[in-house]
Formats: structure tokens, sequence, C-alpha cells
């Protein structure tokens, strides 16, 4: 074989294996979008359950679990969230570098309390200032797998600043809403972290997991909310059936009280791929109108600081 042909084979192969990139395994788009944002390139990053799919309920596949086992790293939520998979995930992290990015670099104080055992709230994905904070375990994580991955922590740095940009924003879209009307009522208890962060009561007709049904007595207390407050809408949830709502919209009506359904909000899982709510600031912006413009406020333009994003979404600035 001609020398140069060797050489040059050589050096394909060689140059090949250097831009080798990991393969990440997240399980939730609120964690996966995020570290494909922040990785850029520099990891191969796939979320295992789609928009539309209950993490509470989600039941790991068997080419599931030979995906986590053959991935390099894993990113979860943590706090109970993917509770289904706790045992494979405990298994998993003495294997590999397995991140619950809630449970690092993020704070966690709002505690619930469900069947007699006490843990942290998971969804803190809806206080955005909060969430920013796994920006930083994630960049740390993708220049642990591939020390090549350069700029991560600046692109994270950048991301950070995005969210901060959002959050004063959901602030202010929350602050129109008039003062008696600003009560979110939705499927499940989702929404707490989003509640204290925003200056809004939340009332959800069950509790944080999906896994035990709203009972009658359940629902008969947030139609007795509903009317004491004389909420205008209600929401249903991406990720749940919308018959409890119903069930709440038609018992109010039953009582001389009119509720609507507001609208649809993403609560356990963003948007479908390719579309803006299929991002995190997507899910929040998405969420945070839906709100706001069902209770009576006005939602104001979208900040400088996601030009880019909303260019690149087609949403208005």
């Amino acid at each position: 074989m001609n020398k140069h042909i060797v050489i040059t084979a050589l050096a394909a192969t060689v140059a090949g294996s250097a831009i080798a990139e990991p393969n990440i395994i997240a399980t939730v788009g609120m964690v996966g979008q995020p570290t494909d944002r922040i990785a850029s390139g520099c990891a191969n990053v796939s979320t295992m359950m789609a928009a539309g799919i209950d993490p509470h309920l989600y039941k790991p596949s068997s080419g599931d679990v030979k995906q986590l086992f053959e991935s390099d790293a894993i990113i979860y939520v943590g706090n109970h969230l993917e509770g289904q998979m706790g045992s494979v995930l405990g298994d998993l992290n003495a294997k590999k570098p397995v991140l619950a990015a809630a449970e690092k670099g993020v704070s966690q104080d709002v505690m619930i309390v469900e069947e007699g055992a006490e843990y942290p709230d998971p969804h803190i994905w809806m206080d955005v200032e909060l969430w920013s904070g796994i920006a930083t375990p994630i960049a740390a994580l993708l220049e642990d797998l591939d020390p090549g991955c350069e700029g991560a922590q600046e692109r994270a740095g950048a991301y950070q600043a995005e969210l901060i940009a959002l959050d004063k924003w959901i602030s202010e879209a929350i602050a129109t809403i008039p003062q008696d009307q600003r009560s979110i009522v939705t499927a499940h208890d989702a929404f707490a972290y989003y509640g204290r962060a925003y200056g809004i009561d939340v009332v959800a007709i069950q509790g944080v997991s999906t896994e035990s049904e709203a009972g009658i007595a359940d629902i008969r207390e947030v139609v007795d909310t509903v009317i004491e407050q004389n909420v205008p809408a209600i929401f249903v949830e991406s990720t749940i059936n919308p018959r409890t709502v119903e069930a709440v919209v038609e018992a109010a009506a039953a009582r001389g009280h009119t509720v609507r359904v507001g609208g649809e909000l993403y609560s356990d899982a963003m948007g479908e791929t390719g579309t803006a709510e299929g991002t995190y600031i997507g899910m929040l912006a998405s969420n945070t109108k839906t709100i706001v413009e069902a209770l009576g406020g006005t939602v104001p333009p979208l900040p400088a600081e996601l030009s880019e994003w909303s260019q690149h979404w087609g949403e208005k600035t």
C-alpha cells in the first residue's frame, strides 16, 4: 500500500477518535435541553421522556435501561420526580457520572409531605432564578467528560443571564393580573415554586405526585376555593388527563359559578421538540402568557436579553 495513503488513513482515524463526543442521557427536557444548549456540540445529548410524558409515572423500558448503561453520563432532576427510575439511577451512580440537577447547585426549600414521608418538591424549574443554578454543574460535568469542550462555563453564564432576564419578565407579567384574581388552579401541585417566586396563589386538585387519583373531597375543596375567590379560569396540564379539571368546572357550574378552562400549562414536561415550547425558556414563557391572559393581565414584550431566542423561534419581543 502506498505510504502516503497509510499515513493519511492513520491521521483520519486519530482525528476521528479525537472528536468522539460523549453520549449524555437526560431523563426530561427541563434538564436535557439546557444541557444541549450549554454543550453546543461538545456532547450528544438525548432526552428519554418525550413531550406529554408524566415522569412521576414513567417506567423505563428494557431499551431505556440499555441506553442508560451504554451512556457516558446521565442527568436527571431528582427529588423523587423520576420515581419509577430511582433504583436504576442509584445502581448507575457508581459506574459513571450521574448528576441530579435539582440536588446540586440549586437551593431546595419547598418541602412536601406525602404518605407520611417528607422530601423536597422536585418542581424547582418553576422558579427560573433558582433553576438557573443548574447551568454551572452541567458545564462542570461537560468539561469533566471532555476536557476539549471549551467554553462550556462561558455558555452556561450566558444562558444564566437569559434566565435571569426571563425571571424578571415573569414577575412583571404576573404583576399585571388584578390582585384579587392572582390564583392558579391546576390539576396537580407542580406550581408551588412558581407561586412563591412570582407572587401568585396556587391551588392544586391533587398532590405533587400523580400516582394517586384526586378524590371527590379534593374536587369539592377546590370548587369551594374557586367560588370563594371568584376565580375566572383554571388550567389543564400537558401531562395529566384533564378530567379532574373538567370535574371542577362542572361542579362549580352546578353551584352557579362559571369558571372556564384558561388553557394548557406545561408542568412536568416541555412542549414538542422543535417548537418554542420545547425549550425551557419557551416552556416558562408559554405558561406565563397563558396564565396572565386567562386571569386578566397584560403580557409585556419579552426582554432584549431574549432577542436571540425570540428571533430563532419567531416570538415577539
